[in-house]
């Protein structure tokens, strides 16, 4: 009978019910990171999904032989993904000197508009990606000593308890260090998927901005060899 009650007054809710209110508010505030925490992971993750099988989409249509122009037009003037957005952007700029004559210095200034849009779409989206990622990296970092703080707290308490009732038993401080320790648990808690979410995404979306700096690279060669034709056929 002894011991059903003192599993039942070491139970996770038995231990924040009987906790003070400090230690109650920081396993309340390390809950709320790990619940936001959780909301960030799992919405960048399918965000990143989403992104990485639209680009393998595109890259398949790119890879059909179609015209830039013609793939372009498909997804209209103003696509949402990342790659479409940059393929619109030097189609955009081309087709207003599409069958003009272009000087040197207009063929200098193109360039230098095309790559300047298209870091703009590059820093734009990944600004877009990276968005939320700072949040767990303060849920990762602060998260372990915010619970050292509610444990180190309740440790105070169970010491003032013990000095107060004059009684060292085990089983009369265990609850009071056990409220102490589960503020540790729940900080931990909140911070070990926090930081493993937060580099993997990062390395994922550093591995996405990669791809779409390759892609810029590959667009403004096109526009180099158009214009070096351009220029060549005056």
């Amino acid at each position: 009978m002894e011991a059903a009650h003192a599993a039942e007054s070491l139970s996770f809710i038995d231990l924040f019910l009987r906790a003070d209110w400090v230690v109650k508010g920081v396993m309340l505030l390390l809950a709320l990171g790990s619940l936001w925490s959780w909301a960030i992971i799992i919405e960048k993750g399918f965000k990143l999904a989403k992104l990485n099988k639209e680009a393998a989409g595109f890259e398949a249509e790119l890879a059909s032989g179609r015209a830039l122009e013609d793939i372009a037009a498909k997804h209209g003037t103003q696509p949402t993904a990342p790659f479409p957005k940059l393929l619109v952007t030097v189609t955009a700029a081309w087709s207003e000197y599409k069958g003009k004559s272009i000087s040197a210095p207009e063929g200098e200034l193109l360039l230098s508009r095309v790559d300047r849009e298209l870091n703009h779409v590059i820093s734009t989206e990944a600004d877009a990606m990276e968005d939320g990622l700072s949040l767990l990296a303060v849920v990762a970092t602060a998260a372990p000593f915010i619970g050292l703080f509610g444990t180190v707290w309740g440790i105070m308490n169970a010491f003032s308890a013990i000095a107060s009732q004059g009684d060292t038993n085990l089983a009369t401080v265990a609850p009071a260090i056990s409220e102490a320790l589960f503020a540790t648990a729940i900080g931990l808690g909140a911070a070990i998927p926090a930081y493993i979410f937060f580099n993997l995404y990062n390395a994922k979306v550093a591995r996405f901005v990669g791809r779409l700096e390759g892609f810029a690279d590959e667009l403004m060669v096109s526009v180099t060899g158009r214009l070096g034709g351009k220029l060549a056929g005056r």
